[in-house]
């Protein structure tokens, strides 16, 4: 990205800042200001980073650090890979049947008992649109105009009938 587009995209991630801040004084949940908050610093964050993509772009055209294109590529490319998730987030290891659940302590997926072993991972469920209320459009939006993916599922431990 040029310069004019990290201005640009910094522009409208504050825009979006702003809106979901003014959004939240409708909150009438805790689990909506919860989604607010998460979705305000999942803002913040990116913001941080187009932040220090600008600092490395100047100092790459001043000269000033001989890594700062090394460091400007890297942070270019975390960028890209940028999701906010605003509730849960399921991490699974398939080759050692573990998973955790935002970022706690692993556990294993195995279950045993007299009718052999069964190995049942729990599922990330989206939240629908009535869930997140008046987020649904802003997200939608923020993902539409910045590219930034934005998450809202939630880890369900349900195993489906025919297991």
């Amino acid at each position: 990205m040029t310069s004019d587009q990290n201005l640009a995209l910094y522009t409208k991630l504050s825009g979006f800042r702003l809106v979901v801040l003014a959004n939240r004084f409708g909150c009438d949940t805790d689990v909506s200001r919860k989604l607010h908050d998460r979705l305000l610093e999942g803002l913040e964050a990116a913001t941080g980073r187009i932040q220090t993509i600008m600092a490395l772009e100047r100092s790459v055209l001043a000269g000033d650090d001989e890594y700062a294109a090394y460091r400007l590529e890297g942070e270019t490319e975390i960028f890209g890979r940028l999701t906010i998730n605003l509730l849960d987030e399921l991490d699974i290891d398939f080759d050692t049947h573990e998973y955790r659940v935002n970022g706690g302590d692993w556990s294993i997926a195995f279950t045993a008992d007299y009718t052999g072993v069964d190995i049942d991972y729990p599922e990330l469920i989206a939240l629908t649109d009535d869930e997140l209320g008046s987020l649904a459009p802003v997200i939608k939006d923020i993902t539409r105009e910045t590219g930034i993916a934005v998450t809202a599922s939630r880890v369900s431990y349900i195993r489906c009938p025919a297991s």
